[in-house]
């Protein structure tokens, strides 16, 4: 099989760290890269080599675990679908937590390569501080399996807890990868398209408060600052999205003029915004358009059918991120409330991949938060500065009292798992910070002031890596 250059120096280093009886191997590649071939090569050479009899694969999502089940079998050569016959098999994370320690004594009584895609999903260096999906690869994989391979594009977390399966550097708490391919290498190498993102701005924003006293601000960085006016309000207001939409649609219709097959990715903050999106795109701007949320009944086949279809514009909420794999996207429109540095860089993936295609630009549009005008800076840092705190175990006991708190809501996973949520207003969340963000916190977007946009638009783009384009 052919392979990319650091496809084959990475196989050749894990097959090195495996024979030094090392268990633990964590790829670094920047998405796009092409982690899952790379992956499926090791599985092959260790089966070659009688070293392994069975591989199991985990993903975090069954879009991603299809794509997986493909790749392995065509590697292989055989069914990967676990049943008779087949050596091996791709589930979701979340599967994880449905099976029975039958399923467990695989590893127990079998060289089983166990390989995970996108770890940073599993937080966990103990059972103190590991979420459900790290707990499981704690206590059932860590010591069974005989070797693991973990791969990620951005190994740290959100909530920077450690990442499961990983070792970090003493004191700093560094991850410590045992394989690396970054964007700039992979753009030097033709592997993925040179980014620019266009942070837009605006000159000139009116605010109104309570009192009807008007402050105008000069871009969004004196707005956030001065005003009560939010990030959401700008990703929700009519004339932003308007004017992002039409840089957008315009970039695109340049770039079909030479890849007539290319298409855009709106990212949405709800189903609510994605709805409002898909709507302005087909009727004012005559854009063919699509749109995938989570409470699709099939979303994957949808993501498949865009993936092969000619249809210029998808809008998604959540739906396409890491590890889905659609190269025609070239242009996207990020307008998610989400503002972490890990889901930028995810959202920003989604258009590095390349194709056969003669025109290989990526665009991505967003607003200048200040967040995000610090992430898109700093996309040539393969792991920016993100501490990682690694917690001790701890135990909180809260006293309740009739009258003050109440149940909000009730959900059941299972026939003998309930989840409950309760109101617990007298709960400070200084005083307890794990327990009061789910309960207390208001989820749903704040009021801003009244506001309106009167100035021009202007955009700054980033091109971290010289871009030809």
């Amino acid at each position: 099989m052919h392979l990319r250059q650091w496809q084959s120096e990475c196989v050749n280093h894990a097959l090195e760290h495996f024979s030094a009886k090392q268990k633990h191997f964590l790829c670094l590649a920047t998405p796009g890269a092409g982690k899952t071939i790379m992956a499926s090569e090791v599985a092959f050479h260790l089966l070659e080599q009688d070293l392994i009899d069975f591989v199991l694969c985990f993903s975090p999502s069954i879009n991603i675990s299809q794509g997986i089940k493909q790749t392995f079998s065509t590697r292989l050569e055989c069914r990967f679908d676990g049943v008779i016959g087949a050596v091996g098999c791709s589930y979701t994370y979340q599967s994880m937590l449905s099976f029975k320690a039958d399923f467990w004594q695989l590893l127990k009584q079998n060289r089983v390569l166990v390989i995970f895609d996108e770890i940073h999903h599993c937080s966990g260096s103990s059972l103190e501080d590991a979420n459900a999906w790290g707990e499981e690869i704690l206590l059932n994989i860590q010591s069974q399996a005989e070797y693991t391979l973990a791969l990620t594009g951005t190994p740290w977390r959100s909530d920077q807890a450690p990442i499961a399966l990983s070792r970090y550097t003493d004191p700093d708490n560094q991850i410590q990868c045992d394989y690396i391919y970054g964007l700039r290498e992979a753009v030097a190498d033709g592997v993925c398209r040179s980014p620019k993102i266009v942070l837009i701005d605006n000159e000139r924003i009116s605010v109104t408060d309570e009192e009807n006293e008007t402050k105008t601000f000069n871009c969004l960085d004196a707005l956030f600052k001065g005003s009560l006016v939010s990030y959401q309000s700008i990703i929700k207001n009519d004339v932003a999205i308007r004017h992002a939409l039409t840089l957008a649609t315009s970039k695109l219709d340049d770039i079909r003029l030479h890849n007539p097959n290319a298409a855009g990715l709106v990212v949405a903050s709800s189903i609510e915004h994605a709805t409002y999106i898909l709507n302005m795109l087909r009727n004012e701007y005559g854009e063919t358009a699509e749109i995938v949320t989570y409470k699709e009944e099939l979303p994957s086949l949808k993501i498949n059918e865009f993936r092969n279809s000619t249809t210029n514009w998808i809008v998604s909420v959540g739906m396409i991120s890491e590890g889905t794999d659609i190269p025609r996207l070239q242009v996207c429109c990020h307008l998610s409330r989400v503002k972490t540095e890990l889901y930028f860089r995810q959202v920003l993936g989604r258009i590095l991949r390349t194709n056969k295609s003669k025109n290989q630009e990526a665009w991505l549009y967003t607003f200048a938060a200040p967040k995000l005008v610090e992430f898109a800076n700093r996309i040539a840092e393969e792991i920016p500065d993100v501490p990682i705190i690694f917690r001790e175990s701890e135990t909180v006991t809260v006293s309740v009292k009739q009258g003050e708190s109440k149940i909000v809501r009730t959900s059941f996973l299972s026939q003998n798992e309930h989840k409950v949520r309760f109101s617990t207003p007298h709960i400070n969340q200084s005083h307890f910070p794990i327990l009061a963000p789910p309960n207390n916190q208001n989820l749903t977007w704040v009021n801003s002031p009244s506001f309106e946009i009167l100035g021009g638009f202007r955009e700054k783009v980033v091109s971290t890596f010289n871009s030809p384009f």
